[in-house]
C-alpha cells in the first residue's frame, strides 16, 4: 500500500532590477562615478598635482570591484535541491552507500585524529614528584664557526656556547 504525497513547488521571490544586493550595487556604482570624476579632474583640470588625481581615481575605480564582486556573488541562485546536502540533510536517493562510506570515513579520521592527541611524550618526575615532559630544561650545545679576521687577523676559532631551551 503506497500513499502519494503531493509537494507544492517552492516559489522563490522574484527580484526585479538590480537583484537582491541593492546596497552593494549602489556602492559599486557610486565608487565608479566618483572614481571617474576624480580621474577626469586630474586629466582635464590643469592642476599641478594632476597625477595624484589620476591615480586616486584609478584606485577608487579598482576598489569598486570589491562591491561588484559582492553584488554578483550575492545574486547567484542555487536550486534548493543542491543545498540539501550542504545543510546536513542526506539525500534520500544516495542514502545507502554514501551513508556507509561517510560513517567509515568519520571513524577512520577520528581514530587518526585521536592518535595524534594522545600524550605519548616521555615524562620524568622532578624532585617535587610532579611529572613533566622530559625535554624541558635540556641543555643544547650550539657550535658556531665564525671568522675572526675582522676583529684580529690571528686565526679562525670554534666557539661553543650553551643554550638552554
Amino acid at each position: 500500500m503506497s500513499t502519494s504525497v503531493q509537494v507544492d513547488p517552492v516559489m522563490e521571490r522574484s527580484y526585479g532590477g538590480v537583484g537582491r544586493c541593492k546596497c552593494s550595487f549602489w556602492f559599486a556604482v557610486a565608487h565608479d562615478i566618483v572614481g571617474v570624476f576624480i580621474m577626469m579632474v586630474g586629466v582635464f583640470g590643469g592642476l599641478v598635482i594632476h597625477d595624484l588625481f589620476i591615480y586616486a581615481g584609478a584606485i577608487i575605480i579598482f576598489l569598486s570591484l570589491i562591491w561588484w564582486v559582492f553584488w554578483y556573488s550575492g545574486n547567484i541562485d542555487v536550486p534548493p535541491e543542491e543545498l540539501e546536502d550542504d545543510v546536513g540533510m542526506i539525500k534520500l536517493k544516495n542514502s545507502g552507500l554514501s551513508q556507509v562510506v561517510r560513517r567509515v570515513s568519520d571513524r577512520l579520521s577520528s581514530r587518526i585524529r585521536n592518535s595524534f592527541r594522545k600524550n605519548d611524550r616521555y615524562t620524568r618526575e622532578d624532585p617535587t614528584g610532579n611529572s613533566r615532559p622530559s625535554n624541558t630544561g635540556t641543555e643544547v650545545s650550539l657550535s658556531t664557526i665564525y671568522d675572526t679576521t675582522f676583529a684580529s687577523s690571528s686565526s679562525k676559532e670554534v666557539v661553543r656556547e650553551t643554550l638552554s631551551v
